[in-house]
């Protein structure tokens, strides 16, 4: 399928996460995981948003076989469907003692994966899981290992 138009690339991804507890979410993304908040506008009462903001945004699609593969390898259980963020930080096994000491339950520890990350998975609030990873390699590292390509050059 082309486009005769090229749309315009986007500037910003946004996660809406509606949520009955506002208030906990918050303390976990916010103060938890140390996503600093922006500016939003909301009326009165319960209605309530935070902006917060987590760096550089990109979308993964995933096949189901793909999801359930990355599921194996961080020692996850499979959940089809699941609703997951994925987060780089800087240290993961210290974002996940963050993140259990401010409630979070461990899905799945720390582990070295094939494509050279340090993931974790978390459960956080309102029903996402989060996988907290750490790259221990560049993207120009990476694109001279084997199995590493993009999509429309990969072997169907």
């Amino acid at each position: 399928m082309t486009a005769t138009t090229p749309a315009p690339t986007p500037t910003q991804l946004r996660l809406i996460i509606e949520t009955d507890d506002f208030d906990t979410a918050l303390r976990f993304y916010r103060d938890v995981l140390g996503m600093p908040e922006q500016l939003a506008y909301a009326t009165d009462g319960d209605d309530r948003v935070a902006i917060l903001h987590a760096g550089i945004a990109t979308i993964e699609l995933a096949t189901p076989t793909h999801a359930a593969n990355i599921d194996e390898v961080e020692g996850a259980p499979h959940t089809p469907g699941a609703l997951r963020i994925a987060l780089e930080v800087d240290d993961t096994a210290q974002a996940v003692a963050a993140a259990e000491e401010g409630g979070a339950a461990v899905i799945a520890p720390p582990v070295q994966t094939p494509f050279r990350s340090l993931n974790a998975r978390i459960q956080g609030p309102a029903g996402w899981q989060i996988t907290l990873f750490q790259e221990l390699e560049t993207l120009e590292e990476r694109a001279a290992r084997e199995g590493f390509t993009t999509d429309d050059a990969r072997d169907r």
